[in-house]
């Protein structure tokens, strides 16, 4: 239309468009509640679309998403590191775990200097009003926040450190496997997942084989009960309680000859102070949700086959546990 103000012929902003003039945002959100669970190139031979319309039709609905959401200011906040290919490639996330969203993908790697990014962007103030951080064992996610948010508690990720337990149990069957010969062995190959699982998750087949290779091999029967036992640490309320439960487990180790479980044990000695900050009341937070963000968003990387456009991906992460609009 032509304006009379300025002397120009300009186009009129209508509400209901997108951010492209061809579709309607009613149209927008649609595509993107369903790339929610389908991929882009499903959704674009279901309405014969382009495969890049699909997608920056899609990244509307997700900056949509996070624009009605608005800008964070968590009290707890879960740390973790996402692998973008092999090689050593990563990115942070950090989620606010109260709210039950991830809030912050970003860095170069997963370096203090990355981490203090996230931090640069919250600002100041909100990093002050952080509380309690929860992440694995990495020096540099410690070091970052002790600098930027240093009223906050730290407390280390229990699936981390179960996943270094498991790790010790497998160097046990590992080594139990090139102890025995013959038929001795046969007890023990291809038992990996078996032993690491939950007794409460493996088949009834999963059972018979587990009491059979624990019948034969005492060694893997104490180091199996070991780290079936070491989950009782996150029950204590007080940290005397669960420092008394500690050193009794840690004692139990002696004469057993399991190399693996020593090193551990000194790793959580080492690492005590973000392991007893659970005992806390205040510090009882749901400690399952990064592990299962983690997983979400290599659903999504397999769904996707690797995404290569790093902005699609950090918007995909960002908003998939927010409600679909």
């Amino acid at each position: 239309m032509f304006c009379r103000s300025c002397h120009a012929v300009k186009r009129e902003a209508l509400e209901f468009l997108g951010e492209s003039p061809f579709y309607t945002k009613r149209f927008a959100y649609y595509v993107g509640r369903r790339c929610r669970s389908a991929t882009i190139k499903d959704i674009a031979q279901e309405l014969h679309l382009d495969w890049d319309s699909v997608k920056e039709l899609d990244k509307q609905y997700m900056r949509a998403q996070l624009a009605k959401a608005g800008t964070p200011g968590p009290k707890v906040i879960g740390i973790d590191e996402v692998s973008m290919r092999k090689g050593h490639t990563y990115r942070i996330v950090v989620s606010d775990l109260i709210r039950g969203r991830p809030i912050w993908f970003g860095g170069e790697d997963r370096s203090e200097a990355s981490m203090a990014k996230f931090y640069e962007w919250l600002g100041k103030s909100k990093s002050e009003r952080i509380r309690l951080a929860v992440m694995d064992m990495w020096k540099a996610f410690r070091n970052a926040t002790n600098a930027h948010a240093p009223q906050a508690a730290i407390l280390f990720d229990k699936f981390h450190i179960m996943r270094h337990l498991g790790e010790a149990l497998d160097t046990v069957r590992k080594s139990e496997y090139a102890r025995l010969s013959g038929k001795q062995r046969r007890f023990i190959k291809g038992q990996k997942y078996t032993l690491l699982s939950h007794r409460e998750n493996l088949t009834l087949e999963g059972r018979q084989a587990l009491k059979t290779l624990l019948a034969a091999n005492k060694r893997l029967n104490t180091a199996y009960l070991l780290k079936e036992s070491f989950g009782q640490l996150w029950s204590y309320e007080r940290e005397g309680w669960a420092r008394r439960f500690f050193e009794n487990w840690r004692a139990a180790l002696k004469w057993q000859r399991l190399k693996p479980y020593e090193k551990f044990a000194k790793m959580i000695d080492r690492h005590w102070d973000g392991i007893a900050a659970y005992c806390k009341p205040e510090n009882k937070v749901s400690l399952g949700f990064v592990e299962g963000l983690n997983n979400k968003i290599r659903v999504i990387q397999r769904r996707a086959y690797g995404l290569r456009d790093e902005e699609y991906l950090r918007l995909k992460i960002l908003t998939c546990m927010l409600p679909a609009l």
